[in-house]
C-alpha cells in the first residue's frame, strides 16, 4: 500500500488495538477515524474466547474512548450481520461494540462516534470465494448445509457506504445498507457447477440465514440505507442524503462475485 499510495500526508504504523497506549499516540492531531480492525473467524473465535473479547470488545474500547481523549471530530466503527440475535462469540463481541460505540455519544463532547453494519465483503482478506478456489482446485467443495444464505457487499460498495456514514450519519444510530441475500450453493453452482459439492454439517456457532436487522431496530427507511431508530431520543434527520448520491448499486453482485472468485 505504501507504494501504491505515495502521499506524505500518509502515515503506516504498527501496532495492536489492545495496546491503548499506542491507540493513543497513533490518533494525535487526527480528525476522522474508521475503524474495522476484528478477530472474525467464528470457529477460532469459540474456542479462543479470550483473544476474540480483548480484540473486538476492549480494542474497540480503545480506539473509541482515545478517538474522544484525542478530540476526533468523527469516528465510524464497522459492525456485522452477525451482530443480529448473535449465536457464536463473534456475533457477541459484535453486539457489544456497537452498545459501547452509540453510549459514548452520551459523553463524548465534540466527538461523534457511528455505527455501520453490513455484511460479507467480496474480495476482502479470507473472502469465502477464496476458499472456495482452494475447494474446487481440490476436487470436492464443502458447505456446511444446503440452504443458507449469506448477504454480500463488493469492497468498492462497502467504502462507499462507510463514507457516507462518515460525511452524513448522526450519533446514536446504526446505518446498513441494503444488500442482497445470496444462497451459497446456488453460488457454487454458478461458479463451478462441474465440482461435485458435499454437505458436512453446521459447524458450532453458525446460523443458515443471517439477518441485518429485526423488527425491533427498524423504524425507518432512507433512500439505500436502513437507519436503525436511536432509542433513547426522538430523532430527526438532520443530514438526508441525496437520491443523487445512492450508495449500493446490486448490479453486477454475481459478476463481482465472478471476478473474486477467479482472481482468487
Amino acid at each position: 500500500m505504501q507504494r501504491r499510495v505515495n502521499n506524505k500526508r500518509v502515515r503506516y504504523l504498527l501496532g495492536d488495538v489492545r495496546d491503548r497506549e499506542r491507540v493513543a499516540r497513533a490518533l494525535r492531531c487526527v480528525d476522522y477515524v474508521v475503524h474495522a480492525a476484528a478477530l472474525k473467524i467464528i470457529p477460532l473465535g469459540e474456542y479462543n474466547p479470550d483473544e476474540v473479547i480483548k480484540t473486538n470488545i476492549l480494542g474497540s474500547a480503545n480506539v473509541i474512548y482515545e478517538s474522544i481523549n484525542a478530540g476526533v471530530k468523527r469516528v465510524v466503527v464497522t459492525s456485522s450481520d452477525k451482530a443480529v440475535a448473535p449465536t457464536n462469540l463473534y456475533g457477541h463481541t459484535k453486539a457489544a461494540m456497537e452498545n459501547l460505540a452509540r453510549l459514548a455519544n452520551l459523553s463524548s463532547g465534540q466527538t461523534d462516534v457511528l455505527v455501520c453494519r453490513y455484511g460479507n465483503v467480496i474480495s476482502s482478506r479470507g473472502s469465502i470465494f477464496t476458499i472456495l478456489r482452494k475447494m474446487a482446485d481440490e476436487g470436492c467443495i464443502k458447505l456446511t448445509h444446503p440452504e443458507m444464505t449469506r448477504f454480500f457487499i463488493t469492497l468498492e460498495d462497502s467504502c462507499e457506504f462507510v463514507m457516507n456514514v462518515l460525511n452524513y450519519g448522526d450519533p446514536f444510530d446504526i446505518f446498513i445498507p441494503k444488500m442482497a441475500s445470496v444462497k451459497l450453493l446456488d453460488v457454487v453452482r454458478n461458479l463451478c457447477p462441474e465440482v461435485p459439492v458435499v454437505f458436512t454439517g453446521m459447524r458450532p456457532g453458525e446460523k443458515i440465514h443471517e439477518w441485518l436487522t429485526n423488527e425491533y431496530e427498524v423504524h425507518r427507511i432512507e433512500q439505500d440505507w436502513v437507519r436503525v431508530e436511536n432509542p433513547l431520543e426522538n430523532w430527526e434527520p438532520q443530514h438526508p442524503l441525496s437520491s443523487e448520491n445512492p450508495v449500493f448499486n446490486r448490479k453486477g453482485l454475481y459478476e463481482a462475485i465472478r471476478e473474486s472468485y477467479q482472481g482468487s
